[in-house]
């Protein structure tokens, strides 16, 4: 007869005394494990940021679509306060994705979150999540994040497809990434998104803040696949863009093919891409054909990778503390 362990759950303030100090930097390095619970590919952008006189705990954004993300957390049941709170942390930073973190989620909470999901535009989501901390006999406790609320996708996507401002460009757009994002994630657990949205392109995190992997159409009826470079600062861009590129002939060595080195000049972000012809006009056999080109170069990008961007990181902050010329 198989024998079983009692399962106990933790009180929260055993594990994070403090909420600000402990918890939410806690919450910040373990953000992508939150973002597999939802379905969303996670990245904090800033802690604490300011909203006038009230301070949000995590701004974040989904990279896959670039959606911006505020997160508030409690290691307490949820209150009125948090609540109101929430509602401006959403309206300050014009988030499209609004997600608070509790160890239980009050009914009246409960409901007020699924009354926003059903009442709010299409492109606006909030979600809540518990975190509990679970044990087994005197076993070594495990987190996890348990979402209560969330968007009806179904739903939204109904209303988002007969939408007269969704042109049928773009619903093609939707549906081309929809499969793409569904075989990364089911079928190669390339990715944990779950939702493509209505637009010409779509971000993969590689697991390193300010680099990306991206698929996309563009002009000239090309189709490109890319690691896409964008610490949101001009000169750090090109810094670490530079740093890249002097490994240019071992990176092409690596990946099999030559590829376009673009640094972009005038432009914030750079890039190191792939391109081939196509268009999402396309019929259905083509498409599935530059898919299946995407999937082939997107793990090939990563492959090729791999192991260093953190270096090439660290190589671009030492020179530009160096002062010397990238």
């Amino acid at each position: 007869m198989a024998s079983f362990g009692n399962l106990k759950r933790l009180n929260l303030r055993d594990i994070w005394s403090h909420e600000a100090t402990e918890f939410t930097p806690w919450l910040a390095e373990n953000i992508a494990d939150l973002g597999e619970a939802l379905g969303l590919e996670l990245e904090v952008d800033q802690k604490d940021a300011s909203v006038g006189d009230f301070f949000l705990d995590l701004l974040a954004k989904d990279l896959g679509t670039n959606r911006t993300v505020v997160i508030e957390n409690q290691v307490t049941g949820t209150d009125h306060d948090h609540l109101g709170k929430l509602l401006t942390y959403a309206s300050g930073f014009d988030a499209s994705i609004v997600i608070w973190i509790a160890e239980n989620i009050r009914e009246e909470h409960r409901q007020a979150l699924e009354w926003l999901n059903e009442r709010t535009n299409d492109d606006t989501e909030f979600y809540g999540v518990v975190i509990e901390v679970l044990q087994i006999d005197e076993s070594k406790p495990a987190y996890n994040f348990r979402p209560i609320v969330f968007p009806n996708e179904w739903r939204k996507s109904v209303n988002r497809s007969s939408s007269a401002d969704l042109s049928e460009r773009m619903e093609r757009y939707r549906s081309y990434f929809q499969q793409l994002i569904d075989e990364l994630r089911d079928v190669h657990k390339f990715t944990n998104a779950k939702i493509a949205q209505p637009q010409n392109w779509h971000y993969f995190s590689p697991g390193v803040s300010g680099f990306y992997y991206g698929m996309s159409f563009v002009q000239g009826k090309k189709a490109r696949v890319e690691l896409y470079i964008d610490t949101k600062d001009y000169e750090r861009n090109k810094g670490i863009y530079d740093v890249i590129s002097k490994d240019k002939e071992t990176i092409e060595r690596d990946y099999g093919q030559s590829l376009s080195w673009e640094r972009i000049e005038g432009k914030r972000a750079c890039r190191v891409a792939l391109y081939r012809d196509g268009h999402i006009d396309m019929d259905s056999e083509a498409l599935n054909e530059i898919r299946k080109w995407s999937i082939t170069n997107l793990f090939q990008m990563r492959k090729t990778f791999k192991g260093k961007l953190q270096g090439y990181l660290q190589q671009a902050e030492k020179c530009g503390d160096n002062g010397t010329d990238n």
